[in-house]
């Protein structure tokens, strides 16, 4: 089909995630039909560098053959066999040993999923099973942060604190949120570090509310992806391990954007320094080339729930699929062998924060933020009062569309434009990411004039 029958096609047949269906009828699907190391080519030839290494995924680009070839001979060799009824496969038990390897020191065990939208459902069920081996059954509440993304599913979208998908559905009940810590768009006129104490401490305030005995745990992402990638001020982290260990109350990790390298360590829970009791992971630890996600769960947990209880009546078909383990187990040899994190913790996460950091003096520029290889820009129409263009934030979508025709693929988070590009991409790639990136800036500035 040429690119007119594939559009007409994909009109009639294909629901997209996250989509207006009538705009999508009215535009056109984009049609990706090939793509080589940090850039992706469309039907028309148009290559485009890409700056979201998919979706937040492809942190090794697009050209590890040594991943594919290891996905085509497993399943030449087992294509699949279920983890249930006392059965395993080889890869699966190896890259379970690669992963307590590599995530931090006390997490040694890990349930094995096909996302990380089902990875944090999978959190929900072992964090009940935990306080109820406890003798704890009161300990039901789970907090999460407001504009926090933890997937799609019911228990996923519950957990995130999304207005837009909860108007879409109903929300668990036992699911409540706290501030996230959003500096530039809710700070006002505290510091960042003032800030940040306040945003730890509502979720104080909410646990005495709700009553300690009351709350299981907290999730959070260690820097908010979706919502923006929302860097939070160097006090929240340490006040909020303060709060938890006082309460006693479960600290869940959300890393499935941030693991795998893109902070320039292993995991953001290295980064800030944390110890969470579950960790989700997800997306980059197959490099995006098979479905795979997880939960990694710490020694204090894992006893609990293998030592205290009867059967634990909970997992998925493609739990621990033997492709996708093995696409994990290459995809974290190469991160170590090409000492890829390394790289982004010493030469190119320090070249785009100094890069990127350049795009605050644009006219329409009202912040920029990086750390690893992630980073965000603030679009206003005045810098000193953070004013936006309009209510509706729908000057990012400009940029976005006028980012794509200069060759760069940018995401809108509202009026933010954020950026997640492959770790193994050059310093030079980082120039021209920033170049482009400034283009479409000039070109959204001309465009809501």
């Amino acid at each position: 089909m040429n690119k007119t029958e594939l559009q007409q096609h994909d009109r009639e047949h294909l629901l997209h995630p996250f989509t207006d269906f009538q705009d999508l009828g009215q535009q056109g699907t984009r049609v990706i039909t090939s793509a080589e190391g940090a850039y992706i080519t469309d039907i028309d030839g148009n290559r485009l560098l890409d700056g979201m290494s998919g979706l937040w995924c492809c942190n090794l680009g697009y050209s590890r053959k040594e991943i594919s070839n290891a996905i085509y001979e497993q399943l030449n060799t087992l294509p699949f066999y279920n983890s249930f009824f006392q059965c395993t496969t080889v890869p699966s038990i190896e890259l379970a040993d690669v992963l307590a390897e590599v995530t931090p020191a006390h997490m040694n065990n890990v349930f094995f999923t096909g996302s990380g939208s089902e990875a944090n459902d999978t959190n929900l069920r072992l964090i009940r099973r935990f306080w109820d081996l406890q003798e704890k059954p009161e300990k039901r509440i789970v907090i999460s942060r407001m504009n926090g993304y933890h997937g799609s599913t019911i228990a996923g979208a519950s957990l995130g604190g999304m207005n837009g998908m909860h108007k879409q559905f109903q929300p668990l009940d036992y699911i409540e949120y706290v501030q996230q810590p959003y500096w530039f768009g809710e700070g006002g006129d505290l510091s960042p570090e003032e800030f940040g104490i306040q945003a730890a401490r509502s979720l104080d305030e909410k646990i005495q509310e709700l009553g300690p005995e009351k709350v299981a745990a907290f999730i959070a992402e260690p820097i908010q992806g979706a919502g923006g990638v929302i860097i939070p001020p160097e006090t929240y982290w340490p006040e909020v391990k303060k709060v938890l260990d006082q309460y006693d109350i479960l600290l869940v990790m959300d890393e499935v954007i941030f693991g795998f390298g893109r902070t320039g360590e292993w995991f953001g829970s290295d980064y800030y320094g944390l110890k969470p009791d579950l960790m989700t992971f997800a997306k980059a630890v197959t490099n995006g080339y098979f479905p795979l996600g997880g939960t990694m769960v710490s020694d204090r947990v894992a006893e609990v729930i293998k030592t205290k209880g009867g059967e634990f009546t909970h997992g998925y078909t493609y739990s621990a699929h033997p492709a996708a383990c093995m696409a994990g187990l290459v995809t974290i040899n190469i991160l170590r062998n090409e000492k890829i994190i390394e790289n982004v913790r010493d030469v190119t996460g320090p070249y785009l924060a100094k890069r990127w950091a350049e795009l605050a003096e644009h006219p329409i520029v009202g912040e920029t933020r990086s750390l690893g290889m992630v980073g965000a820009l603030e679009l206003v129409k005045d810098k000193a009062s953070r004013a936006r263009f309009d209510d509706n934030c729908t000057a990012g979508g400009v940029c976005r569309d006028l980012s794509n025709k200069h060759g760069l693929v940018m995401r809108a988070v509202g009026d933010a434009m954020v950026i997640a590009p492959p770790l193994i991409m050059t310093t030079e790639q980082v120039d021209e990411l920033v170049e482009k990136a400034h283009r479409a800036l000039d070109d959204t500035a001309k465009a809501l004039a």
